[in-house]
């Protein structure tokens, strides 16, 4: 079974964690979220998420895939954490899937994961880093290797989707799809 790294700042996006978490779960991936302290995590919008492990547990551990939510400033504390920044340098090295979502892939070019790649992310978040070597995009879901971005909250369930599709194939993304009655 894959496994999935979901790390959890104080003011993500709870509706990217939410959809991210819940539906590479039903896809029957193990999902992991850490938070980035001990405790619960206060999202953006005040929701509080209860993380399964605090980051530090984890740090040894290797996942299939490693998924930033946005949010702010959810992402900001995520692109301030040098946990954070090992663990996707050790990702890439290794040659495993890194997906970021809305404010998160701001956090991958910080790191330096986006030189020669296109990517996507909420509109202005890249835009404003002045990335010369980096192709940006609109699209909703964008991928470049194994470097997975996409925009915001109304894009989250589609970048999930994608996902799974990357990690356990087309066909059981249509078995998760299907029951969720999205419009075609």
């Amino acid at each position: 079974m894959a496994s999935v790294l979901v790390p959890l700042a104080d003011g993500c996006e709870e509706l990217e964690a939410v959809t991210i978490i819940d539906l590479l779960r039903r896809a029957g991936i193990e999902v992991l979220t850490a938070g980035l302290k001990p405790g619960p995590v206060r999202a953006s919008r005040g929701t509080v998420l209860v993380p399964d492990v605090a980051l530090d547990q984890v740090l040894g551990r290797d996942f299939d895939m490693i998924v930033l939510p946005g949010g702010q400033p959810g992402a900001d504390h995520l692109e301030a954490d040098p946990r954070i920044r090992d663990l996707l340098l050790r990702q890439a090295d290794a040659g495993r899937y890194i997906g970021a979502i809305c404010a998160a892939p701001k956090v991958l070019a910080s790191a330096g994961l986006l030189k020669g790649r296109r990517a996507t992310s909420f509109p202005g978040v890249l835009d404003k880093l002045a990335l010369v070597d980096t192709v940006l995009t609109t699209n909703t879901v964008e991928t470049d290797g194994r470097i997975v971005t996409s925009r915001g909250p109304g894009t989250a369930m589609d970048f999930a989707l994608d996902l799974i599709e990357k990690l356990a194939g087309p066909e059981r993304r249509a078995e998760v799809e299907g029951p969720l009655q999205r419009p075609s």
